[in-house]
């Protein structure tokens, strides 16, 4: 299929309608678009239509007679991407309408052309007061579930609506220096050559961010290795691990490699890399094999080191836990549309497991960086607290960025402070 709306609605009724992944479905879409500017705005479409699902998916409910979603879901995704197309990437009304009704045809379900037309054409006779009605409620007006904006407000109550916006706007990329191959200076040089739009970040020494997304396989240095993918946020986590030559550092949950390849960037440290997913491996080690790093990389999990501990002690552990995704909505928006509010606790047990099967593993003197990419407290203070009371020889040690917000014995981004997507730090020194 050519025609790039229809792929997009197929994409994202897989994504908000059967529960799929927006990142594991657009990859091989984007593949059937020879055209760079198709694959952008193939993207562009899939990410605003899973970030605005929860407000258009609802203002279907009062346009059609009879639902869509169940006997024609791709349809249903067409619509409401229309709607997106009209009120947040503002293609003009004419256009966004054709379009759309052409890729109804293209769906091959033509015979829904006229019944397209009408609703975009009725939408945008009676858009103030359709605007007017989803936004009398907090899940259509913030298009966020409403478990999630009440517990943004219980844990960040003065912070709520500013991480709301955040999670619906749009973060530009950013890129990490492989500092073992080139320099920050080097790079940026190398992008203005080629006309790319970039900028160093203002306090994160290795951070880069573009200007606007873009193929990075085709950017410059790509192919040597003298870049990674990276938001700044989980680029702090290098820092906190006060890394020497020589130390022995387990990386706990390293899929897909970023934070493992940028401790090895740092330092000659000897790094364990562990992760639970034998096929997630393969990542790690093509990440590090682009980038010209070595590391242990082992299949196991990391709340029963028995199966693949050796005995010696790590001077330095990151557990980067897996977790809501909370504060990186606004680069993966379909997370508001697959996660519930009773994954939490559920989470927090998990992460309280992994945590009290690591600190055995640490050398005394040495510490342990908790890291997650959620905003919620119940996953982040709470669990440092847990450890903390549990273990007599456990000190929370001060975390502080320029950005952000002291949170128990943690530091806390929220999303879009200093640039950066939300994530939580702890350090945890033993003895």
């Amino acid at each position: 299929m050519s025609d790039t709306r229809a792929l997009a609605a197929q994409v994202l009724a897989e994504t908000a309608l059967h529960g799929a992944s927006l990142r594991d479905r657009l990859q091989p879409a984007q593949a059937r678009l020879p055209d760079t500017r198709d694959r952008a705005l193939l993207t562009a479409l899939c990410n605003e239509g899973a970030r605005w699902w929860l407000r258009f998916d609802a203002a279907l409910d009062g346009l059609l007679q009879q639902p869509l979603r169940k006997r024609e879901p791709a349809l249903h995704a067409l619509l409401v991407l229309g709607f997106v197309q009209l009120e947040i990437m503002r293609v003009p009304p004419h256009a966004a309408v054709a379009a759309t009704v052409e890729a109804t045809r293209a769906l091959g379900r033509g015979g829904f052309a006229k019944l397209v037309n009408a609703v975009l054409r009725r939408w945008l006779r009676e858009r103030d007061a359709l605007n007017a009605q989803l936004d009398r409620r907090v899940e259509t007006r913030s298009a966020h579930p409403r478990w999630l904006v009440e517990a943004l407000a219980r844990d960040w109550p003065k912070q709520a609506d500013a991480i709301l916006a955040a999670n619906n706007t749009a973060s530009p990329p950013m890129l990490r220096v492989n500092t073992r191959r080139t320099t920050r200076a080097q790079l940026l040089e190398g992008f203005a050559h080629a006309g790319v739009e970039a900028a160093a970040h203002a306090w994160l020494p290795d951070a880069v961010t573009l200007a606007a997304n873009t193929d990075v396989t085709r950017l410059p240095g790509f192919a040597e290795g003298h870049f990674a993918v990276q938001d700044g946020a989980a680029q702090c986590a290098a820092d906190r691990m006060d890394l020497r030559d020589g130390l022995r550092v387990l990386d706990a949950c390293a899929a897909p490699g970023g934070k493992a390849c940028h401790l090895l960037e740092r330092a000659g440290v000897r790094l364990v890399a562990l992760d639970s997913d034998a096929r997630r491996t393969d990542a790690i080690h093509a990440n590090l094999d682009r980038l010209g790093l070595h590391a242990d990389v082992r299949t196991g999990n990391a709340g029963d080191p028995a199966a693949w501990w050796d005995g010696q002690p790590f001077d330095r552990i990151l557990l980067d836990a897996p977790c809501s995704a909370t504060g990186v909505i606004r680069r993966h928006p379909d997370i508001k549309l697959h996660r519930r509010a009773d994954d939490i606790a559920r989470l927090a047990r998990e992460q309280s497991r992994l945590l009290a099967a690591l600190w055995p593993l640490l050398a005394p003197g040495g510490r342990l960086v908790y890291a997650t990419c959620s905003v919620l407290r119940e996953e982040n203070a709470s669990v440092v607290a847990g450890l903390l009371a549990a273990h007599p020889d456990a000190r929370g040690q001060a975390v502080e960025l320029p950005a952000g917000h002291a949170a128990g014995a943690g530091w806390q981004l929220l999303p879009g402070e200093g640039g950066l997507d939300g994530m939580f730090y702890a350090v945890i020194a033993k003895g």
